[in-house]
Protein backbone atom coordinates (compact mmCIF):
# COMPACT_ATOMS: atom_id res chain seq x y z
CA UNK A 1 0.00 0.00 0.00
CA UNK A 2 0.96 3.27 -0.49
CA UNK A 3 0.39 6.67 0.56
CA UNK A 4 -1.50 9.56 -1.79
CA UNK A 5 0.46 12.91 -0.92
CA UNK A 6 -0.48 16.35 -1.72
CA UNK A 7 -2.97 16.93 -4.44
CA UNK A 8 -4.50 14.44 -7.02
CA UNK A 9 -4.95 15.90 -10.52
CA UNK A 10 -8.38 16.02 -11.42
CA UNK A 11 -8.36 17.55 -14.91
CA UNK A 12 -12.44 16.76 -15.32
CA UNK A 13 -13.04 18.90 -11.68
CA UNK A 14 -16.77 19.50 -11.38
CA UNK A 15 -17.89 18.09 -14.71
CA UNK A 16 -21.20 15.84 -14.14
CA UNK A 17 -20.94 12.21 -14.91
CA UNK A 18 -22.25 11.92 -18.70
CA UNK A 19 -24.98 8.54 -17.71
CA UNK A 20 -27.75 11.35 -16.19
CA UNK A 21 -25.90 14.28 -18.76
CA UNK A 22 -28.09 17.48 -17.77
CA UNK A 23 -25.42 19.63 -17.48
CA UNK A 24 -26.16 23.08 -15.03
CA UNK A 25 -26.64 25.59 -17.94
CA UNK A 26 -27.55 23.48 -20.62
CA UNK A 27 -30.27 24.78 -22.55
CA UNK A 28 -32.91 23.35 -24.86
CA UNK A 29 -32.06 24.40 -28.72
CA UNK A 30 -34.69 26.10 -30.63
CA UNK A 31 -35.36 23.61 -32.81
CA UNK A 32 -36.52 21.29 -30.50
CA UNK A 33 -40.05 20.35 -30.38
CA UNK A 34 -41.58 21.05 -27.00
CA UNK A 35 -45.11 20.76 -26.13
CA UNK A 36 -46.56 24.01 -24.71
CA UNK A 37 -47.22 23.84 -21.48
CA UNK A 38 -49.90 25.87 -19.70
CA UNK A 39 -47.99 26.89 -15.82
CA UNK A 40 -51.16 25.52 -13.58
CA UNK A 41 -51.59 28.28 -11.52
CA UNK A 42 -52.17 25.99 -7.98
CA UNK A 43 -48.10 25.01 -8.65
CA UNK A 44 -46.56 27.59 -10.36
CA UNK A 45 -47.90 30.36 -8.42
CA UNK A 46 -47.14 29.34 -4.84
CA UNK A 47 -43.38 27.79 -5.97
CA UNK A 48 -40.35 30.69 -5.88
CA UNK A 49 -38.79 31.39 -9.19
CA UNK A 50 -34.97 31.88 -9.73
CA UNK A 51 -34.57 36.05 -10.87
CA UNK A 52 -32.25 34.72 -13.36
CA UNK A 53 -30.72 31.49 -14.59
CA UNK A 54 -27.48 30.16 -16.31
CA UNK A 55 -28.38 29.17 -19.49
CA UNK A 56 -25.97 28.78 -22.20
CA UNK A 57 -27.70 31.36 -25.27
CA UNK A 58 -30.62 32.71 -23.24
CA UNK A 59 -29.22 36.05 -22.33
CA UNK A 60 -32.77 37.29 -21.86
CA UNK A 61 -35.09 34.93 -19.78
CA UNK A 62 -38.48 35.25 -18.10
CA UNK A 63 -38.29 35.63 -15.37
CA UNK A 64 -41.53 34.00 -12.85
CA UNK A 65 -41.94 36.81 -10.75
CA UNK A 66 -42.11 39.48 -13.21
CA UNK A 67 -43.00 38.53 -16.00
CA UNK A 68 -40.04 40.83 -18.07
CA UNK A 69 -36.66 39.36 -19.26
CA UNK A 70 -33.79 40.13 -17.35
CA UNK A 71 -30.29 40.24 -17.77
CA UNK A 72 -27.79 37.94 -17.21
CA UNK A 73 -24.10 36.14 -17.07
CA UNK A 74 -23.55 32.62 -18.68
CA UNK A 75 -22.54 30.11 -16.94
CA UNK A 76 -18.93 29.67 -18.72
CA UNK A 77 -18.42 26.67 -16.84
CA UNK A 78 -19.70 23.77 -15.27
CA UNK A 79 -18.02 24.26 -12.11
CA UNK A 80 -19.63 27.60 -11.83
CA UNK A 81 -22.85 25.97 -12.75
CA UNK A 82 -22.42 23.90 -9.50
CA UNK A 83 -21.25 27.02 -7.84
CA UNK A 84 -24.85 28.34 -9.22
CA UNK A 85 -26.80 25.47 -7.58
CA UNK A 86 -25.19 26.36 -4.05
CA UNK A 87 -26.51 29.76 -4.68
CA UNK A 88 -29.93 28.65 -5.13
CA UNK A 89 -30.41 26.07 -2.94
CA UNK A 90 -29.22 28.62 -0.32
CA UNK A 91 -31.61 30.90 -1.47
CA UNK A 92 -34.68 28.86 -2.18
CA UNK A 93 -34.23 25.66 0.46
CA UNK A 94 -36.64 22.96 -1.55
CA UNK A 95 -37.41 23.89 -5.23
CA UNK A 96 -37.62 27.06 -7.82
CA UNK A 97 -39.03 27.21 -11.07
CA UNK A 98 -36.57 27.71 -13.58
CA UNK A 99 -37.46 29.22 -17.18
CA UNK A 100 -35.53 27.64 -19.66
CA UNK A 101 -37.78 29.04 -22.65
CA UNK A 102 -40.86 31.63 -21.77
CA UNK A 103 -43.31 29.03 -22.41
CA UNK A 104 -40.92 26.17 -20.84
CA UNK A 105 -40.62 25.83 -17.29
CA UNK A 106 -38.47 23.45 -15.01
CA UNK A 107 -38.94 22.39 -11.62
CA UNK A 108 -35.75 22.24 -9.84
CA UNK A 109 -35.59 20.11 -6.91
CA UNK A 110 -33.04 19.55 -4.03
CA UNK A 111 -34.91 18.58 -0.64
CA UNK A 112 -35.69 15.36 0.30
CA UNK A 113 -39.35 16.48 0.90
CA UNK A 114 -39.73 17.41 -2.45
CA UNK A 115 -37.73 14.86 -4.15
CA UNK A 116 -39.35 11.96 -2.79
CA UNK A 117 -43.23 12.10 -4.66
CA UNK A 118 -41.04 12.06 -8.05
CA UNK A 119 -38.41 10.01 -7.45
CA UNK A 120 -40.93 7.17 -5.48
CA UNK A 121 -43.14 8.01 -8.51
CA UNK A 122 -43.52 4.50 -10.67
CA UNK A 123 -41.72 4.35 -13.69
CA UNK A 124 -44.81 5.59 -15.70
CA UNK A 125 -45.51 8.17 -13.77
CA UNK A 126 -42.42 9.78 -13.91
CA UNK A 127 -40.17 8.66 -16.55
CA UNK A 128 -37.11 9.72 -17.47
CA UNK A 129 -36.90 13.55 -19.75
CA UNK A 130 -36.09 12.76 -22.91
CA UNK A 131 -34.93 16.39 -23.64
CA UNK A 132 -31.66 15.87 -21.49
CA UNK A 133 -30.96 12.32 -22.67
CA UNK A 134 -31.70 12.46 -26.18
CA UNK A 135 -28.02 12.65 -27.34
CA UNK A 136 -27.35 9.74 -26.13
CA UNK A 137 -29.91 7.42 -28.11
CA UNK A 138 -27.79 7.00 -30.97
CA UNK A 139 -24.91 5.25 -28.53
CA UNK A 140 -26.99 3.34 -25.96
CA UNK A 141 -30.54 2.53 -28.03
CA UNK A 142 -33.40 1.16 -25.89
CA UNK A 143 -31.32 0.20 -22.99
CA UNK A 144 -32.29 0.08 -19.32
CA UNK A 145 -30.85 3.81 -19.13
CA UNK A 146 -33.36 4.99 -22.38
CA UNK A 147 -36.25 2.73 -22.93
CA UNK A 148 -39.26 3.59 -21.06
CA UNK A 149 -42.67 1.76 -20.38
CA UNK A 150 -43.28 -2.13 -21.02
CA UNK A 151 -40.29 -2.39 -22.73
CA UNK A 152 -38.28 -1.35 -19.61
CA UNK A 153 -40.22 -2.73 -17.28
CA UNK A 154 -39.17 -6.14 -19.24
CA UNK A 155 -35.70 -5.55 -19.43
CA UNK A 156 -35.38 -4.52 -15.52
CA UNK A 157 -36.86 -8.04 -14.82
CA UNK A 158 -34.49 -9.74 -16.97
CA UNK A 159 -31.74 -7.89 -16.14
CA UNK A 160 -32.21 -8.74 -12.24
CA UNK A 161 -30.27 -11.66 -11.71
CA UNK A 162 -27.40 -10.10 -13.43
CA UNK A 163 -27.10 -8.22 -10.70
CA UNK A 164 -27.29 -10.89 -7.84
CA UNK A 165 -24.86 -10.77 -5.02
CA UNK A 166 -23.67 -14.27 -5.41
CA UNK A 167 -22.73 -13.09 -9.25
CA UNK A 168 -21.03 -9.87 -8.11
CA UNK A 169 -18.97 -11.93 -5.31
CA UNK A 170 -17.65 -13.98 -8.24
CA UNK A 171 -16.41 -10.83 -10.42
CA UNK A 172 -14.07 -9.77 -7.32
CA UNK A 173 -11.28 -11.59 -8.23
CA UNK A 174 -11.19 -9.58 -11.55
CA UNK A 175 -11.50 -6.63 -9.62
CA UNK A 176 -8.61 -7.12 -8.17
CA UNK A 177 -6.38 -8.00 -10.80
CA UNK A 178 -7.75 -5.16 -12.65
CA UNK A 179 -6.71 -3.12 -9.75
CA UNK A 180 -3.11 -4.72 -9.35
CA UNK A 181 -2.60 -3.64 -13.06
CA UNK A 182 -3.30 -0.36 -12.37
CA UNK A 183 -0.93 0.11 -9.23
CA UNK A 184 2.03 -2.03 -11.13
CA UNK A 185 2.01 0.88 -13.06
CA UNK A 186 2.02 4.04 -10.39
CA UNK A 187 4.47 2.10 -9.05
CA UNK A 188 7.32 2.09 -11.77
CA UNK A 189 5.59 6.25 -12.71
CA UNK A 190 6.92 6.85 -8.92
CA UNK A 191 9.97 4.79 -8.49
CA UNK A 192 10.36 4.75 -4.96
CA UNK A 193 9.81 9.09 -5.06
CA UNK A 194 6.58 11.85 -4.90
CA UNK A 195 5.49 12.06 -8.10
CA UNK A 196 2.33 13.82 -9.32
CA UNK A 197 -0.21 11.61 -11.10
CA UNK A 198 -3.23 12.46 -13.29
CA UNK A 199 -5.69 9.89 -11.72
CA UNK A 200 -9.20 10.57 -13.85
CA UNK A 201 -6.90 8.84 -16.96
CA UNK A 202 -5.87 5.47 -15.30
CA UNK A 203 -8.92 4.97 -13.27
CA UNK A 204 -11.11 4.95 -16.48
CA UNK A 205 -9.18 2.55 -18.09
CA UNK A 206 -9.19 0.69 -15.27
CA UNK A 207 -13.16 0.61 -14.90
CA UNK A 208 -13.16 0.08 -18.74
CA UNK A 209 -11.00 -3.25 -18.37
CA UNK A 210 -12.75 -4.22 -16.15
CA UNK A 211 -15.97 -3.98 -17.22
CA UNK A 212 -15.06 -5.38 -20.44
CA UNK A 213 -13.67 -8.66 -18.40
CA UNK A 214 -17.57 -9.06 -16.50
CA UNK A 215 -19.39 -8.06 -19.18
CA UNK A 216 -17.57 -9.64 -22.27
CA UNK A 217 -15.31 -11.98 -20.63
CA UNK A 218 -12.98 -10.08 -22.94
CA UNK A 219 -8.99 -8.97 -22.06
CA UNK A 220 -8.36 -5.96 -24.29
CA UNK A 221 -5.27 -4.78 -21.79
CA UNK A 222 -6.35 -1.51 -22.33
CA UNK A 223 -4.30 -0.52 -19.45
CA UNK A 224 -0.82 -1.23 -20.38
CA UNK A 225 -1.86 -0.68 -24.70
CA UNK A 226 -4.00 0.81 -26.78
CA UNK A 227 -7.40 -0.37 -27.74
CA UNK A 228 -9.66 0.55 -30.33
CA UNK A 229 -12.86 -0.35 -28.76
CA UNK A 230 -12.08 1.51 -25.38
CA UNK A 231 -11.02 4.32 -27.36
CA UNK A 232 -13.68 4.30 -29.37
CA UNK A 233 -16.29 4.78 -25.71
CA UNK A 234 -13.87 7.72 -24.58
CA UNK A 235 -14.32 9.68 -27.71
CA UNK A 236 -18.17 8.44 -27.72
CA UNK A 237 -18.22 9.69 -23.94
CA UNK A 238 -16.08 13.45 -24.79
CA UNK A 239 -18.39 14.49 -27.93
CA UNK A 240 -21.51 13.75 -25.73
CA UNK A 241 -20.44 16.62 -23.35
CA UNK A 242 -19.11 19.01 -26.25
CA UNK A 243 -22.68 18.56 -28.55
CA UNK A 244 -24.26 19.58 -25.05
CA UNK A 245 -22.44 22.63 -25.02
CA UNK A 246 -22.61 23.72 -28.56
CA UNK A 247 -25.77 25.26 -29.41
CA UNK A 248 -25.47 24.73 -33.12
CA UNK A 249 -24.74 21.20 -32.93
CA UNK A 250 -28.27 20.37 -30.99
CA UNK A 251 -30.35 19.31 -34.48
CA UNK A 252 -29.56 16.39 -35.32
CA UNK A 253 -29.94 17.01 -39.28
CA UNK A 254 -26.99 20.04 -38.44
CA UNK A 255 -24.92 17.66 -36.18
CA UNK A 256 -24.73 14.95 -38.77
CA UNK A 257 -23.00 17.45 -41.24
CA UNK A 258 -20.78 18.66 -38.59
CA UNK A 259 -16.97 17.27 -38.03
CA UNK A 260 -17.98 15.61 -34.66
CA UNK A 261 -21.16 14.30 -35.70
CA UNK A 262 -19.25 12.14 -38.55
CA UNK A 263 -16.77 11.27 -35.67
CA UNK A 264 -19.72 10.29 -33.22
CA UNK A 265 -20.91 7.97 -36.10
CA UNK A 266 -17.65 6.22 -36.50
CA UNK A 267 -16.95 5.59 -33.32
CA UNK A 268 -20.58 4.77 -32.90
CA UNK A 269 -19.57 1.97 -35.42
CA UNK A 270 -16.59 0.97 -33.85
CA UNK A 271 -18.64 0.17 -30.08
CA UNK A 272 -21.82 -1.71 -32.13
CA UNK A 273 -19.11 -3.93 -34.55
CA UNK A 274 -17.57 -5.01 -31.29
CA UNK A 275 -20.78 -5.62 -29.37
CA UNK A 276 -23.04 -7.04 -32.15
CA UNK A 277 -19.75 -9.39 -32.93
CA UNK A 278 -19.46 -10.67 -29.15
CA UNK A 279 -23.32 -11.19 -28.98
CA UNK A 280 -23.75 -13.35 -32.06
CA UNK A 281 -21.07 -15.71 -31.40
CA UNK A 282 -22.00 -16.45 -28.10
CA UNK A 283 -25.80 -17.02 -29.55
CA UNK A 284 -24.22 -19.10 -32.48
CA UNK A 285 -22.41 -20.96 -29.36
CA UNK A 286 -25.67 -21.51 -26.93
CA UNK A 287 -27.59 -22.69 -30.19
CA UNK A 288 -24.61 -25.48 -31.25
CA UNK A 289 -23.93 -26.93 -27.78
CA UNK A 290 -27.74 -26.36 -26.58
CA UNK A 291 -28.81 -25.12 -22.94
CA UNK A 292 -27.75 -27.76 -20.89
CA UNK A 293 -24.26 -28.38 -22.54
CA UNK A 294 -23.60 -24.68 -22.02
CA UNK A 295 -24.27 -24.34 -18.82
CA UNK A 296 -21.75 -27.51 -17.68
CA UNK A 297 -19.11 -25.62 -20.02
CA UNK A 298 -19.36 -22.66 -17.60
CA UNK A 299 -18.69 -24.54 -14.16
CA UNK A 300 -16.13 -23.09 -12.34
CA UNK A 301 -15.95 -20.05 -13.81
CA UNK A 302 -17.89 -16.68 -13.73
CA UNK A 303 -20.58 -16.24 -16.03
CA UNK A 304 -20.01 -12.42 -17.81
CA UNK A 305 -23.05 -10.13 -18.47
CA UNK A 306 -23.81 -11.46 -21.71
CA UNK A 307 -23.99 -14.91 -20.96
CA UNK A 308 -26.78 -13.88 -18.47
CA UNK A 309 -29.05 -11.69 -20.75
CA UNK A 310 -28.48 -14.58 -23.34
CA UNK A 311 -30.01 -17.38 -20.87
CA UNK A 312 -32.98 -14.73 -19.46
CA UNK A 313 -36.17 -15.46 -20.47
CA UNK A 314 -39.12 -13.35 -19.56
CA UNK A 315 -42.39 -15.05 -18.09
CA UNK A 316 -43.49 -16.31 -21.44
CA UNK A 317 -40.61 -17.93 -22.14
CA UNK A 318 -39.67 -15.52 -24.55
CA UNK A 319 -35.63 -14.11 -24.52
CA UNK A 320 -34.04 -11.06 -25.41
CA UNK A 321 -32.82 -9.98 -29.13
CA UNK A 322 -29.29 -10.13 -29.81
CA UNK A 323 -29.86 -5.66 -30.63
CA UNK A 324 -31.59 -5.87 -26.87
CA UNK A 325 -28.69 -7.65 -25.33
CA UNK A 326 -25.59 -5.72 -27.56
CA UNK A 327 -27.81 -2.22 -26.28
CA UNK A 328 -27.46 -3.29 -22.64
CA UNK A 329 -24.08 -3.74 -22.76
CA UNK A 330 -23.40 -0.91 -24.65
CA UNK A 331 -25.35 1.19 -21.56
CA UNK A 332 -23.56 -0.61 -19.00
CA UNK A 333 -20.03 0.02 -20.36
CA UNK A 334 -21.11 3.37 -20.48
CA UNK A 335 -23.11 3.64 -17.25
CA UNK A 336 -20.26 1.78 -15.14
CA UNK A 337 -16.76 3.12 -16.44
CA UNK A 338 -17.91 6.96 -15.77
CA UNK A 339 -19.28 6.99 -12.52
CA UNK A 340 -17.12 4.96 -11.32
CA UNK A 341 -14.08 6.25 -12.42
CA UNK A 342 -15.21 9.72 -11.35
CA UNK A 343 -16.18 8.59 -7.91
CA UNK A 344 -12.71 7.03 -7.03
CA UNK A 345 -10.71 9.99 -8.58
CA UNK A 346 -12.59 12.52 -6.15
CA UNK A 347 -12.01 9.83 -3.25
CA UNK A 348 -8.29 10.00 -3.85
CA UNK A 349 -8.50 13.82 -4.25
CA UNK A 350 -10.31 14.19 -0.48
CA UNK A 351 -7.83 11.43 0.74
CA UNK A 352 -5.26 13.42 -0.25
CA UNK A 353 -6.35 16.61 0.76
CA UNK A 354 -6.79 15.30 4.89
CA UNK A 355 -3.80 13.04 5.31
CA UNK A 356 -5.27 11.90 8.97
CA UNK A 357 -8.20 10.64 7.61
CA UNK A 358 -6.20 8.56 4.24
CA UNK A 359 -3.43 7.30 7.29
CA UNK A 360 -6.89 5.46 9.93
CA UNK A 361 -8.53 4.09 6.15
CA UNK A 362 -4.79 2.43 5.74
CA UNK A 363 -5.08 0.95 9.54
CA UNK A 364 -8.27 -0.53 9.18
CA UNK A 365 -7.29 -2.26 5.79
CA UNK A 366 -3.89 -3.14 7.64
CA UNK A 367 -5.34 -4.41 10.39
CA UNK A 368 -8.33 -6.66 8.46
CA UNK A 369 -5.91 -8.17 6.32
CA UNK A 370 -3.16 -8.65 8.75
CA UNK A 371 -0.96 -11.16 6.64
CA UNK A 372 -2.95 -11.31 3.20
CA UNK A 373 -1.52 -9.11 0.80
CA UNK A 374 -4.26 -6.39 -0.97
CA UNK A 375 -5.13 -8.33 -3.73
CA UNK A 376 -6.42 -10.67 -2.14
CA UNK A 377 -9.07 -9.35 -0.55
CA UNK A 378 -12.44 -10.57 -0.51
CA UNK A 379 -16.10 -9.68 -0.91
CA UNK A 380 -17.31 -10.48 2.74
CA UNK A 381 -13.96 -8.18 3.68
CA UNK A 382 -15.90 -5.09 2.17
CA UNK A 383 -18.58 -5.08 5.20
CA UNK A 384 -15.90 -4.40 7.69
CA UNK A 385 -14.37 -1.69 7.03
CA UNK A 386 -16.43 1.05 8.70
CA UNK A 387 -14.35 4.14 8.45
CA UNK A 388 -13.02 3.79 5.17
CA UNK A 389 -17.02 2.85 4.18
CA UNK A 390 -17.63 6.52 5.91
CA UNK A 391 -14.86 8.20 3.36
CA UNK A 392 -16.06 6.92 0.45
CA UNK A 393 -19.93 7.95 1.20
CA UNK A 394 -18.93 11.37 1.98
CA UNK A 395 -16.53 11.97 -1.13
CA UNK A 396 -19.81 11.03 -2.63
CA UNK A 397 -21.51 13.08 -1.03
CA UNK A 398 -19.73 15.89 -1.49
CA UNK A 399 -18.80 15.30 -5.22
CA UNK A 400 -21.20 12.50 -6.46
CA UNK A 401 -20.61 11.47 -10.13
CA UNK A 402 -23.97 11.80 -11.26
CA UNK A 403 -24.93 15.44 -9.94
CA UNK A 404 -28.87 15.20 -11.08
CA UNK A 405 -31.29 13.16 -13.43
CA UNK A 406 -34.80 14.65 -14.99
CA UNK A 407 -38.01 13.32 -14.88
CA UNK A 408 -41.54 14.03 -17.14
CA UNK A 409 -44.52 14.22 -15.14
CA UNK A 410 -47.01 11.51 -17.02
CA UNK A 411 -49.49 12.58 -14.12
CA UNK A 412 -50.21 15.18 -11.58
CA UNK A 413 -47.90 14.51 -8.38
CA UNK A 414 -48.81 15.93 -4.69
CA UNK A 415 -45.46 16.83 -2.80
CA UNK A 416 -45.47 16.53 0.79
CA UNK A 417 -46.81 20.61 1.63
CA UNK A 418 -50.13 19.52 -0.89
CA UNK A 419 -49.27 20.98 -3.87
CA UNK A 420 -49.01 19.62 -7.02
CA UNK A 421 -46.59 18.90 -9.93
CA UNK A 422 -48.84 19.34 -13.44
CA UNK A 423 -49.34 16.56 -15.63
CA UNK A 424 -46.43 17.47 -18.57
CA UNK A 425 -43.92 19.16 -16.19
CA UNK A 426 -40.63 18.05 -16.57
CA UNK A 427 -38.63 18.14 -13.19
CA UNK A 428 -34.87 17.85 -12.93
CA UNK A 429 -33.73 16.76 -9.26
CA UNK A 430 -30.54 17.85 -7.98
CA UNK A 431 -28.37 15.22 -6.51
CA UNK A 432 -25.64 17.29 -5.95
CA UNK A 433 -28.24 20.59 -4.41
CA UNK A 434 -29.64 17.74 -2.18
CA UNK A 435 -26.03 16.68 -0.78
CA UNK A 436 -24.98 20.40 -0.17
CA UNK A 437 -28.38 21.47 1.40
CA UNK A 438 -26.95 23.23 4.67
CA UNK A 439 -30.49 22.22 5.77
CA UNK A 440 -29.55 18.59 5.75
CA UNK A 441 -25.88 18.71 6.04
CA UNK A 442 -24.24 21.71 8.40
CA UNK A 443 -21.44 23.09 6.72
CA UNK A 444 -21.91 21.17 3.22
CA UNK A 445 -18.97 22.31 1.73
CA UNK A 446 -16.78 20.56 4.42
CA UNK A 447 -15.23 16.89 4.12
CA UNK A 448 -16.34 15.07 7.39
CA UNK A 449 -16.94 11.13 6.95
CA UNK A 450 -18.07 11.07 10.12
CA UNK A 451 -21.31 12.42 9.11
CA UNK A 452 -22.09 8.72 8.42
CA UNK A 453 -21.43 7.42 11.52
CA UNK A 454 -24.47 5.13 12.98
CA UNK A 455 -25.24 7.82 15.92
CA UNK A 456 -25.10 10.98 12.71
CA UNK A 457 -27.55 9.10 10.29
CA UNK A 458 -29.66 7.98 12.62
CA UNK A 459 -33.12 8.97 11.84
CA UNK A 460 -31.84 11.08 8.49
CA UNK A 461 -33.99 10.64 5.41
CA UNK A 462 -32.89 8.25 2.96
CA UNK A 463 -33.02 10.47 0.23
CA UNK A 464 -30.57 12.76 1.95
CA UNK A 465 -27.45 11.07 0.15
CA UNK A 466 -28.70 9.78 -3.14
CA UNK A 467 -25.11 9.48 -5.15
CA UNK A 468 -26.73 7.43 -8.00
CA UNK A 469 -30.40 8.24 -7.40
CA UNK A 470 -33.42 6.16 -5.97
CA UNK A 471 -36.96 4.72 -7.07
CA UNK A 472 -37.83 2.59 -10.26
CA UNK A 473 -35.52 4.09 -12.50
Amino acid sequence: MCHIHGHVSHPWTGVPSMDTCPIYGHEPHPWTCVPYMDPVPHLWTHVQSMDTCPIYGHVWPWTHDLGQPVPMLQAKSTEEGLQNVDNLVGQYHHCCVWWIAPWQPVLRLFHPDTLRPVLLASAFVAPKDKLFYGFLKPWLGDGLLLSHGRKWARHRRLLTPAFHPDTLKSYVGIFNRSTEIMHAKWWREAAGAPVVLDVFEPLALLTLDTLQKCIFSHDSHCQERPSKYIAAILELSALVVRRQQRLLHHPDWLYRLSADGRRFARACAAVHGFTAAVVQHRRRELERLGHQAWLEGHQGRSMDFIDLLLLAKDEDGRDLSDEDISAEADTFMFEGHDTTASGLAWLLYNLACHPHHQERCRQEVRELLKDREVEEIEWEDLSHLPFTTMCIKESLRLHPPVTAVSRRCTKDITLHDSHVIPSGTTCLLSIYGTHHNPSIWPEPQVFDPLRFSPENTQGQSPLAFVPFSAGPR
